[in-house]
This record gives structure tokens, C-alpha cells and sequence, in this order.
């Protein structure tokens, strides 16, 4: 039995919830602490002076959804240009509601990492003139997260909000700190210092009313006769008030009660009659708005005066804005620090991280890997090392490469209390994980899996006993310098886009980079040539996959279609084994969908356009459809949605720019012979418009020396 000191759970877990179902019995006495907006800032304290102590830290966030439409999941068939869209249209239309962050230090004396654990409730909630947030809820994860007893109350009322840098600065824009002309402070604000003419006897009376008022307060305080004047009258059901106090020292009127419309006379009236009068109007830190009329004796101290209100703003200003930023700090001290980032398969929580806390998602995959690396310069995925790595391979032999899957199998020994008598003779690194007396009152809870600051305890248990593993000798490698191990060197700062293709991102050249190491992949397709897809969707009936190949196959010959990918009922990939094939099958069917004749009727294709609403283009056109930040839930939906009507798309220009100088006079012939079918995308022949005759059809495949000829000939 470990020491009970020394197993003790330090777990100041942002935001946590009560469990029942412990992932560990090793695991199961560690409290989370919860840490909401009301203790948001000395936990913070906290924070910092761990992770300023630690040599690595773990990241994980759970979120409202993971997909907008089934259409945007991660497929085999997806470019890197669209596996980024999709993770971008994630990130920006998903709520991050859990971010844990556990840091972790190398102790000389008991030679362990102690751990610890953080998490958090990020909310939306802006004290300033912003609009709402707004985020999509997916079903299957808000049910996941009921599931895993996810406490949705201390979320929505106790969450700690946040705004990213770009937020920060709109709001310190909005907010006056970058124009002392907008400062909320009423004679340095243009718009409240214009004339306005006294054009109903109302506001005459009122004028007239005031100037009297404001004489008889001013004669007093210069007759050093008793201040604590006291003025009230009743307008349109309102009571008006002035009531003397001191502001800055110096003798004031508070005033209360009266319309927007009678403050700006009021103000009118001050800046006419009264030199030694003027008038403020500030906003505490409770953002109550405070009106007054303040008597300075010259006309330097009233300069005075408004500096030292201008400089009174700026520090509210100032502390709503930093209190607005919220978690957002805890971003920045982790990038301040230069720790090292560890995440499971965490490319969607790093664009998280950049939509949430930093700003807007660029719009290519190499500009959010250099925003990304600026931010956080060192990240490591446990994910790829537990599939990269053969020595690894070889000891977990077919044990998954999920968090728990590998937490369960590497980690089972990796608490000091843990039963040494039942372990198995694999070597492992002992991991104390520290609390404090807070976290064991009543504000702590057991963690969990799935709750946000457990999970990122668990990627740092990983991560650390894979360097066990690997040789890396913590005391030696203190800090960052853990990440100049060879052994880490090769994984630093790549991230796979997706595990079904292998393909990595170098997050600090934005680099992409084959799937050399990974050996378990496996593919249920051959090798994908995007040039050779074409994207078909609209159809009417539900094809099965082979049905839509046997129909394009009749066309085109047997060997023509290599493999044929749903996006969903609505929308399919077909790719073929050239990629003349992809211009062939464009041409033949805009030119069968014009055709009134028989061979509408009788052709193969027409089977795949019943219903007049199948369309077809290059795979280019399903980057611009993933672009789009509509989301609707088929494809099909989608394009009808982004607007688009054509029915296929045809392009021809490439071949005469890069075609016609390889085959000179022969295949210019071959350009304009395609060009009487097509124009401007659209199918034309000489002389008719509407119809297209089957003979034409072939005499113009014929000249072009189409594929398809050979195919309709036999």
C-alpha cells in the first residue's frame, strides 16, 4: 500500500460533475475540482504556477458535436484540402463545453510525474455589445455526454466564458480603448456634443427650467451656503431628481430619473450657460450608467477632471474586457510558457483552440498550421506514436488505439497504490497524482472518462509511459527538451487529418506528409486519383454501389469504373480507371439529359437521371460545396441551398491550353469538334438548339476520338 500522502489527487478539474462509473478501480478515489466563473480566478493562480513548473501538458475538450451533416464525416475518398473544410466547419459550428488541461512534472526525489488535473466549462457570455453566441447541438454527443453524466446546469448558468484574441480587440474597439474620441464619457463623445434645436414648446420649458436649476445649485456652492441640495419634480410619470454628492472631490449632482432626450438638453444647456459646469456620464464596474453634473473651480481642473475620468473608464474598460477574455487566459499562459502540448488524436481540438481563443479558422490547412504554431509551438499526438511507433505496436499487438483502450493496456500500473502483486512483469512509469484540501470538500468529484480533465489525465499517463517505453529519461530531459529525444523528434508537430487515409500535417511547415509509418492502415478502396472522380448526386432512386457502377460501366466498358463511394443517399464518387473517362461521362450525359429522342429513353444512363435532377461535375466542385457554411443535411439539400442549378458541369478550356500544342493541328481539330457540343458549359450543335440527334452525337464523339465511341460502336 502506497503512502496515503503521497496518493493523494490534486484535482483543481475545471467544471466537474458527479460520476458513478469509474474507468479504474486504480483511478478511482481522484477528485476534480470544480472550477466555475465564481472561482475562475484564484484557481487560476493555480494553474499558472503548475503549468510554469511542469515538463509537458495534457489537452482534451469535449464537445456539442463533431459533424453538421452526415455528408461532412471524415470518408477515404476526402483531399487534405477537404479534410481540413470539414474539421474548420466543425470547429466553427460546434460549442467546445469541457476543457481539461492536466499538467505534468518530473519529480527528482520519488522519480515520478505527478499530475495535475484541470478542466473547464467554456460559455459565451459577453458583457459588451456583441452578438450571441450561437452553435449547432448534435443528438449522438449531447446524448453521449447525458450519458456520462455531463452536469448541462453547471454549463449553461456557471461556465467560465471567453472571447479570443480577435474578440478582444473588436471589444477593446467597440468599447472606446482605441479612440479617445469614443470614450464612454459623454464631453468627449461627438455625437452628444451637437445642437439640437428646441423645436416643441416641451423642450423650451425644460431648457428654461433647468438653466434656473442649475444656477440656483452653482450660487449656493459659491455662497458657501449648506450643499446637500435636493431637486424633484414629476414629468410624464416620472420623478427627475438632482441630488448634491461629491465626485472626484468636488461638489456634484446626481441625476436620475430623467429620459435620454432631456440628459442631451440638460448637457446643451451646461455647455451655453455654464463654463465652470460639466457633465459626465460613466458606467461602473457593474456597468450601471451614473449621470452627473460636476462644478470645478477653473477651467484647468475641469481638464483635470476629465482625465482622470478618461483614465477611470480606461481601468473599467479594461477590467470588463480581461474579465470577458475569461479561459482564454489559460490559453495564453500555455503559450507563453512554451510547454509542450499533449493531445489523442487531437487536430479538431487544436482547431478548437484556434476558433475559440484565437480567432477566425483561416481558409487553407497551411495558414492554420503556421497560426497554430505561433500560438503553441510544440504539440505531440499519442494517437500517432501508438500507431507509428513498432515497439509500441508490438506490445500492444491488436489492443486498440482509442484513449481508454491504450490508457487500460499501458497504464494499469501507473498509480503508487496499484496492486504490484496481480501486475505483469512489462515495465511501467509510476505516476502520483497530488490534491489539495479544496479538492477533497464537497466542490470535488471522482473523475470520470469522458469528462474533459479525466481524459487529458489520461493522454499525459499515456504519453508518459510510452517515453518509458522509448527510453526517455525524464531527468534528463527536462521541459521542452523532452521533445528534442529522437525518438520524439520525428513525431513532434504532426497530426493526422485522418486516420482512414494516413495522411499527416507538419504543423510548423504546413507541410502534408504520406503515411509511411503506418502500418495498419487499411484501405477499402484502390489507390484514389482525384483527377479520375467524378461526384454524381440528386439521383432519384437509392442506388446500391455496384447497381450505379454496372450503369455507368454499360457506357463505358467494364474496366472503366474502378470503385463507386456514397456520401449519403442523395450523392456518390465514382472513379475511373482514366481520367478520360471523367470527360467522357460528362459529355455523354448532358448530351443524353438535352436528348427528346429515343435515346433519352433507351440509354443506359437514363435509369440514373430519372427525376431531371441528377447532376455531375469534377471532384473541384466538392471543395466548393464543403467551403460553403450552410449545412443542410443531404447533399443533394446543400447544393439546391448554395444555389446551384446547372446540371453538369463541363470544362474544356484546359484542354485547349494544354492539349492542342502537344498534338498539334489533329487535336485542335479534336478542341473545336468538342467545342460544337459544348459552350459556355452547355451542350450546342449548329442549327439546333433543343434537340441533339443520336448520329450527331457519334459523329461528334467520333471526331474527338472519345473513349465513349469505341464503347458505343461495339
Amino acid at each position: 500500500m502506497a503512502n496515503p500522502c503521497k496518493s493523494r489527487v490534486f484535482a483543481p478539474l475545471f467544471g466537474s460533475f458527479p460520476s458513478r462509473n469509474f474507468f479504474s478501480h486504480y483511478f478511482s478515489t481522484i477528485s476534480i475540482k470544480k472550477v466555475t466563473r465564481n472561482n475562475f480566478t484564484s484557481s487560476f493562480e493555480e494553474l499558472r504556477h503548475h503549468v510554469r513548473e511542469a515538463d509537458f501538458v495534457a489537452l482534451d475538450l469535449e464537445m456539442s458535436g463533431i459533424t453538421s451533416a452526415p455528408w461532412r464525416e471524415s470518408f477515404e475518398f476526402d483531399h487534405s484540402t477537404i479534410r481540413y473544410l470539414k474539421i474548420k466547419d466543425s470547429a466553427e459550428k460546434f460549442a467546445v463545453v469541457q476543457f481539461g488541461v492536466c499538467p505534468f512534472r518530473y519529480d527528482n526525489s520519488t522519480k515520478t510525474l505527478i499530475a495535475y488535473p484541470f478542466y473547464i466549462f467554456p460559455r459565451k457570455e459577453l458583457p459588451i455589445d456583441f452578438p450571441s453566441c450561437e452553435f449547432l447541438c448534435q443528438t449522438t454527443s449531447i446524448e453521449f455526454l447525458a450519458r456520462h453524466q455531463f452536469d448541462f446546469n453547471a454549463c449553461i448558468h456557471e461556465g467560465i466564458s471567453y472571447l479570443s484574441r480577435a474578440q478582444e480587440a473588436e471589444a477593446l474597439h467597440q468599447l472606446g480603448l482605441a479612440d479617445v474620441d469614443h470614450l464612454p464619457y459623454s464631453e468627449c463623445n461627438p455625437k452628444e456634443t451637437r445642437e439640437m434645436p428646441l423645436v416643441s414648446f416641451g423642450d423650451i420649458l425644460f431648457t428654461e427650467r433647468m438653466k434656473i436649476k442649475l444656477s440656483e445649485w452653482r450660487d449656493s456652492l459659491l455662497r458657501n451656503q449648506n450643499c446637500d441640495y435636493h431637486f424633484e419634480e414629476n414629468s410624464s410619470n416620472c420623478k427627475l431628481q438632482f441630488r448634491t454628492d461629491f465626485f472626484k472631490m468636488r461638489p456634484s449632482l446626481l441625476l436620475s430619473g430623467f429620459s435620454s432626450h432631456q440628459l442631451r438638453l440638460i448637457q446643451q444647456v451646461i455647455r451655453k450657460h455654464f463654463d465652470d459646469l460639466a457633465f459626465i456620464r460613466i458606467n461602473d464596474e457593474n456597468s450601471l450608467s451614473q449621470n452627473r453634473i460636476v462644478y470645478t473651480d477653473w477651467k484647468d481642473d475641469r481638464a483635470k477632471l476629465m482625465e482622470e475620468v478618461r483614465k477611470d473608464m480606461q481601468k473599467v474598460t479594461k477590467s470588463k474586457v480581461d474579465a470577458a477574455v475569461g479561459f482564454r487566459h489559460v490559453i495564453d499562459l500555455l503559450s507563453s510558457e512554451g510547454k509542450v502540448i499533449v493531445g489523442h488524436n487531437c487536430l479538431l481540438d487544436i482547431a478548437h483552440v484556434h476558433s475559440k481563443f484565437l480567432g477566425p479558422l483561416p481558409s487553407t490547412l497551411a495558414e492554420f498550421a503556421s497560426s497554430i504554431h505561433k500560438l503553441l509551438p510544440y504539440i505531440i499526438d499519442t494517437k500517432r506514436l501508438l500507431i507509428s511507433e513498432l515497439a509500441i505496436q508490438r506490445l500492444m499487438k491488436k489492443t486498440g488505439t482509442s484513449l481508454s483502450s491504450a490508457f487500460s493496456f499501458l497504464c494499469s500500473q501507473m498509480v503508487s497504490s496499484s496492486d504490484t502483486s496481480s501486475s505483469n512483469s512489462r515495465p511501467f512509469f509510476k505516476v502520483e497524482v497530488l490534491t489539495d484540501e479544496e479538492s477533497s470538500s464537497n466542490q470535488s468529484n471522482p473523475g470520470a472518462k469522458h469528462e474533459a480533465g479525466y481524459d487529458a489525465f489520461m493522454t499525459g499517463c499515456v504519453f508518459a509511459q510510452i517515453c518509458h517505453l522509448l527510453g526517455i529519461d525524464f531527468s534528463i530531459y527536462k521541459g521542452s527538451d523532452v521533445v528534442e529525444h529522437e525518438k520524439l523528434q520525428k513525431h513532434l508537430n504532426l497530426l493526422y487529418l485522418g486516420w482512414n487515409s494516413g495522411t499527416m500535417v507538419d504543423m510548423k511547415t504546413g507541410q502534408e506528409i504520406a503515411h509511411s509509418t503506418v502500418t495498419n492502415l487499411k484501405k477499402r478502396y484502390p489507390k484514389i486519383q482525384f483527377s479520375n472522380i467524378v461526384l454524381v448526386w440528386g439521383f432519384q432512386k437509392k442506388f446500391k454501389p455496384w447497381e450505379m457502377k454496372d450503369i455507368v460501366t454499360k457506357v463505358l466498358g467494364i474496366s472503366s469504373v474502378t470503385s463507386v463511394f456514397y456520401l449519403d443517399e442523395t450523392a456518390a464518387f465514382v472513379q475511373f480507371s482514366k481520367e478520360q473517362y471523367v470527360q467522357d461521362f460528362l459529355v455523354l450525359k448532358d448530351t443524353v439529359e438535352r436528348e427528346s429522342g429515343p435515346l433519352s429513353v433507351l440509354h443506359p444512363l437514363g435509369k440514373l437521371l430519372e427525376g431531371g435532377n441528377t447532376r455531375a461535375a469534377k471532384y473541384d466542385i466538392y471543395k466548393e460545396i464543403c467551403s460553403s457554411p450552410l449545412s443542410r443535411v443531404l447533399f443533394a439539400d446543400q447544393t439546391e441551398a448554395m444555389g446551384i442549378k446547372w446540371k453538369t458541369k463541363v470544362e474544356i478550356q484546359k484542354l485547349e491550353q494544354a492539349d492542342v500544342g502537344e498534338g498539334g493541328s489533329d487535336r485542335k481539330n479534336e478542341v473545336v469538334a468538342e467545342k460544337k457540343i459544348l459552350r459556355d458549359g452547355k451542350p450546342h450543335m449548329e442549327g439546333s438548339e433543343d434537340c441533339l440527334s443520336s448520329e450527331s452525337i457519334l459523329d461528334v464523339l467520333y471526331s474527338s476520338g472519345s473513349l465513349i465511341f469505341k464503347k458505343v460502336r461495339t
